[in-house]
């Protein structure tokens, strides 16, 4: 075998490595956008993540994942140590890795592309800096409200005009007002 037939064996191999992962996320994968309390002035931030569960026994699956996106931890679920959860969230790492990944492994197939289109508009918002203003926090909380309406029985901790009475307080739209 020559070293060109070896690294074309290799290519198909690691073709074929993204393909299963692509199924595996499919099935224990979860995008998501926490909205969080921070001391910041607009008193919260929103985060987005990429997670991975797996029983600790299938730790190679998380491990061939951080091989794939390059990045990425590999923790113990909070309340249940013998799952582990790969966690990307850099959004440097989501914008040029798993986004990326998402749109040519997953998207095609899933029937999650919804929440994935949410989660790809939040994640280029942020790399623009356009949750920087009030009303660009609040379109990326409203987004990530929108991604996951019938969440599996969890409520998120806030409602929506709850989050927008404090974001928007003291501050005047970036749009400017129709004049009649």
């Amino acid at each position: 075998m020559t070293g060109a037939d070896n690294q074309q064996e290799r290519l198909s191999c690691d073709e074929s490595a993204k393909w299963f992962l692509a199924g595996f996320i499919e099935g224990e994968g979860s995008l998501a956008v926490s909205i969080k309390k921070h001391p910041s002035r607009f008193g919260f931030i929103a985060s987005p993540e990429f997670f991975l569960y797996q029983h600790e026994s299938g730790r190679p699956l998380l491990e061939l994942a951080r091989e794939v996106f390059g990045n990425g931890s590999i923790t113990p679920k909070p309340g249940n140590p013998q799952v582990l959860v790969f966690r990307v969230a850099s959004r440097k790492v989501l914008l040029e890795q798993v986004i990326p990944f998402f749109e040519r492994y997953v998207v095609p197939f899933t029937c999650k592309g919804a929440m994935f289109r949410g989660f790809r508009e939040i994640v280029q918002a942020m790399s623009r800096k356009e949750h920087l203003t009030p009303n660009g926090l609040m379109r990326v909380i409203e987004i990530a409200y929108s991604m996951n309406p019938n969440s599996k029985g969890r409520e998120r901790l806030r409602t929506l005009e709850e989050l927008r009475e404090r974001i928007l307080r003291g501050h005047t739209s970036d749009i400017p007002l129709a004049r009649g």
